[in-house]
């Protein structure tokens, strides 16, 4: 958890790397890491290059105390390359992903109150994927996700990204997949942010960073004002620093291009967008550069690219 800090920058928006943890359970990739009641909650993922069956763990890591402790859950599924949200406040819903032979579009959901795995079914009327990798999961509500990405077999690809409402019933341990009527472009290792909209009409829409060659956010859903429950603010101090770093004037205004496989956090009226793999770089393919995707002005406007070494 770090930000670049770079001589000249505004007062009061420096930002410093500071490592809080170094631990063997928590080296993995192509895993999900969902927060629950100030822990983190790590599933999956492949514990070392070239790696091709994916892990069953489920670490929790609590960073007030820097321990990380595996969970000794029955039932753990093998995956990787997927995607989770929390659901009522209680099941951590694993969506899609590799299980070491097979694309997925399943159901897995870890019950955190007695720590047992539980496989959901299938409601009649379900129109699932063909198969889900490095595709995004987020939470509207506890009852609706919205899952997009690149989908198909482990032979087969779509040139185009389809757009799925994924409803669950946790009182049934049951879902539903069912397919929007729109596309999005052919998008992987890509990253989906429920952000709020400026203007006379106020509300919400998900954007799509990365996953392709357009530098550009793609919508992947738009919804009024009162539809999506409104979070309150977790990090005021940090909204006002990456306020000030935007203000400040200091990198570049063009987003990011043919990233895949980076980060982005929700802090307020900002994405933060860091790191990932780049394919417009011959030789140092994987960059440390922090994007901040600003919608408080205009809805592509990608504000602030610093970049440093750590």
């Amino acid at each position: 958890m770090a930000g670049a800090e770079s001589p000249g920058r505004a007062v009061g928006s420096a930002w410093t790397w500071r490592p809080v943890a170094r631990d063997a359970l928590l080296a993995r990739a192509f895993h999900s890491c969902t927060e629950l009641r100030g822990r983190f909650y790590l599933v999956g993922g492949l514990l070392e290059g070239g790696a091709r069956v994916p892990s069953s763990d489920t670490v929790i890591f609590d960073p007030a105390g820097g321990q990380a402790v595996r969970l000794p859950a029955r039932g753990s599924p093998l995956r990787s390359h997927h995607d989770a949200a929390l659901v009522g406040g209680r099941w951590l819903c694993v969506v899609g992903g590799w299980d070491g032979s097979r694309r997925l579009a399943t159901v897995a959901a870890l019950d955190t109150e007695s720590g047992v795995w539980e496989i959901w079914t299938a409601n009649p009327g379900n129109s699932p994927p063909a198969g889900l990798s490095s595709h995004t999961c987020t939470r509207l509500s506890d009852r609706e996700l919205r899952v997009s990405g690149r989908e198909g077999g482990t032979r087969t690809q779509r040139r185009y990204g389809s757009i799925y409402t994924l409803k669950l019933d946790h009182s049934t341990r049951t879902y539903c997949y069912k397919e929007e009527g729109c596309h999005t472009v052919s998008r992987s290792g890509h990253c989906a942010a429920l952000l709020p909209t400026a203007g006379p009409h106020p509300g919400h829409q998900l954007l799509l960073f990365g996953g392709c060659n357009s530098v550009e956010p793609e919508v992947a859903g738009q919804w009024s004002h009162g539809k999506i429950k409104e979070e309150p603010p977790v990090a005021p101090h940090l909204m006002e620093q990456l306020a000030r770093l935007v203000s400040s004037g200091q990198g570049l205004q063009q987003g990011p291009q043919s990233l895949r496989h980076h980060s982005c956090s929700v802090v307020g009226p900002f994405a933060v967008l860091f790191g990932g793999e780049t394919l417009t770089r011959a030789r140092d393919t994987i960059c440390n550069d922090l994007y901040i995707y600003d919608t408080r002005e205009s809805q592509t406007n990608v504000r602030g690219r610093e970049e440093g070494k750590t």
